[in-house]
C-alpha cells in the first residue's frame, strides 16, 4: 500500500529519504487520480525498502502542493536526496513510472 505524505510529514518522509521517493499529487475528486491509484499502490509494494512510493492529498495539504507548483493532477515527483530528479504529469502506464523509479535508484 502506497504511504501517505502531508505537508506535516514530508520533510521528514520525503526530503530526508535516504531511499528515492515517488509522490503521487492527487486528490478524490480526479479521474485520472483514481486510475492511477492502483498503479501506485502496485509500485510501493514493487519497490518496498528500495524506495517509498507514496501519495499526498492536494486538497488537504495545498502547502506541499503550491511549493512544488503542481498545477494539474495527478503529478508525480520523484525526489532523490531532497532534490526533484524527475517529474510525471497525467495517467501514464506503469512501465514509464518504473523507468523512472529504477533510474533514480
Amino acid at each position: 500500500m502506497a504511504l501517505a505524505f502531508t505537508d506535516l510529514n514530508f520533510e521528514t518522509e520525503v526530503l530526508n529519504s535516504d531511499i528515492p521517493v515517488l509522490v503521487d499529487f492527487y486528490a478524490d475528486w480526479c479521474g485520472p487520480c483514481k486510475m492511477m491509484a492502483p498503479v501506485i499502490d502496485e509500485l510501493a509494494k514493487k519497490y518496498e525498502g528500495k524506495a517509498k512510493i507514496g501519495k499526498l492529498n492536494v486538497d488537504q495539504n495545498g502547502e506541499t502542493a503550491q511549493k512544488y507548483r503542481v498545477m494539474s493532477i495527478p503529478t508525480m515527483l520523484l525526489i532523490k536526496n531532497g532534490q526533484v530528479v524527475d517529474t510525471v504529469v497525467g495517467a501514464v502506464p506503469k512501465q514509464q513510472l518504473e523507468s523512472k523509479i529504477e533510474s533514480a535508484m
